[in-house]
């Protein structure tokens, strides 16, 4: 089996043509399964518990008798906690704490300034009351999501964390996900899955209440779905296939740049791994050792695929370029794998996730690092963000006027008013200022 990665020479191609062979339009959705999605949504409006009872059995081949079997009991998670081998049991603790660490250093605070006339401005920082976070299930279990999505809500202060996941035919959740669960501090689970789930947590249903926002990767499905319901709830981005992209020099390891490219690309024959280098030597031999670990890896055929159908080894004149490049691209990882990265790191601008030095590979960063691994993809860093506790809460803007600071703004806003025709606009702050001012007078008086 071989990868046949890409090779594209931007020297003489240009970054433009190189972006443009890069380029990936948004693939045209089956209509049929829009339709599906479609459909399943509106069962699950109309008809809630029940058509999660026939869903859930049709597409998770779950034979659920009652809406009550779909319910993850408290003990579930407990037990599942105890049942994990002590190594495993040790790995989620020491991601979540790092996670937890991470993500109390992001959460927004409420803060307040004043103006020479006393008067006050500020934000209120609010936390969501009751999130839904989706963990793919069925064939894996990914109890690094549930890490990734529920610590970020907990520390945002969250009361409600409900876990939503595709069950295996006898209604089983793997225990590494529920143990995950328990310790991101998700207070409610169901054994549902695909649109049905999405439905659920944005319509509501007799046994699943709605929430507030769902967040969480899957498939096709669940990424219309979530695309759907936004605006009945709020979603946290519609995610595309995984990608990185790497930036090497010379003194780069070919062997650790090829087991990096072929960790994103085992992810799923859509997955995107790039490497873009100023040394031409080492795009040879990068491609050498990408056949010899692909021969070995598990999952050779989606690699394979991925890397030849997705992937290039991309040849620039400089790492100056490469960095332009990689802005144009707006990769969800980006690794700076280069003798002095940090010189590089200012100039990068679009990217959800940045790995600074040969030592960073971007598998910390799904699993153990800290920061979330819900990231944006297929370009969109450009305009989005990692998911966050900013992700979990709301602003609301706070201001507070005293009379002197009324009376200050009167004839600015007056003359606004004017401009956009409200006269009662301007009549609603002209009878405070005559009024403060009256009793200022007879105060005097006095």
């Amino acid at each position: 089996m071989t990868s046949s990665m890409r090779i594209l020479d931007a020297r003489s191609l240009g970054l433009a043509t190189v972006v443009t062979m890069l380029e990936r339009p948004p693939s045209k959705v089956d209509p049929g399964i829009a339709q599906a999605v479609d459909a399943i949504l509106g069962a699950v409006r109309e008809r809630g518990d029940l058509a999660l009872l026939e869903l859930t059995a049709r597409y998770d081949r779950f034979l659920a008798r009652h809406p009550g079997d779909l319910v993850i009991a408290p003990a579930d998670f407990e037990a599942a906690a105890h049942a994990l081998p002590s190594d495993v049991q040790a790995a989620l603790a020491f991601a979540a704490e790092r996670i937890e660490r991470y993500q109390a250093a992001c959460v927004p605070k409420s803060w307040r300034i004043g103006d020479d006339h006393g008067s006050l401005l500020g934000q209120e920082i609010r936390p969501l009351d009751r999130v839904g976070i989706y963990i793919p299930g069925g064939r894996g279990a990914y109890p690094s999501t549930v890490l990734m999505t529920g610590i970020p809500a907990r520390v945002a202060g969250v009361r409600e964390i409900v876990l939503v996941t595709p069950p295996d035919a006898a209604g089983r959740v793997a225990p590494a996900v529920l143990a995950a669960a328990r310790i991101a501090g998700v207070t409610e689970g169901y054994r549902i899955g695909g649109a049905q789930a999405i439905g659920a947590l944005a319509y509501g249903t007799a046994t699943v209440r709605r929430v507030d926002k769902i967040v969480g990767p899957g498939n096709i499905y669940v990424a219309l779905a979530k695309r759907s319901v936004f605006g009945e709830v709020g979603i946290d981005m519609v995610a595309g296939p995984s990608e990185v992209a790497i930036i090497a020099d010379a003194d780069a390891n070919p062997e650790w740049l090829a087991a990096d490219l072929l960790a994103q690309a085992e992810h799923d024959p859509m997955a995107r791994a790039i490497l873009v280098t100023d040394a031409s030597a080492l795009i040879p031999r990068v491609a050498a050792a990408l056949e010899r670990q692909l021969a070995t890896l598990p999952r050779r055929a989606i690699a394979a695929e991925s890397v030849a159908t997705n992937g290039a080894l991309i040849l620039v004149e400089s790492l100056e370029a490469a960095v332009v490049l990689v802005n144009l691209l707006a990769p969800e990882h980006l690794e700076l794998y280069v003798r002095a990265p940090h010189t590089l790191l200012p100039g990068v601008r679009h990217a959800g996730a940045v790995f600074v030095g040969g030592n960073t590979p971007e598998v910390v960063g799904d699993y153990v690092a800290g920061p979330s691994h819900v990231l944006p993809t297929g370009g969109t860093a450009r305009f989005a963000s990692p998911l966050g506790p900013e992700d979990f809460v709301t602003r609301a803007s706070v201001i507070e006027y005293t009379p002197a600071g009324l009376r200050a703004a009167l004839p600015h806003l007056s003359a606004l008013t004017d401009v956009e025709g409200l006269y009662g606009h301007r009549v609603a702050a002209e009878v405070r200022v005559a009024e403060s001012r009256a009793k200022e007078e007879g105060t005097h008086e006095r």
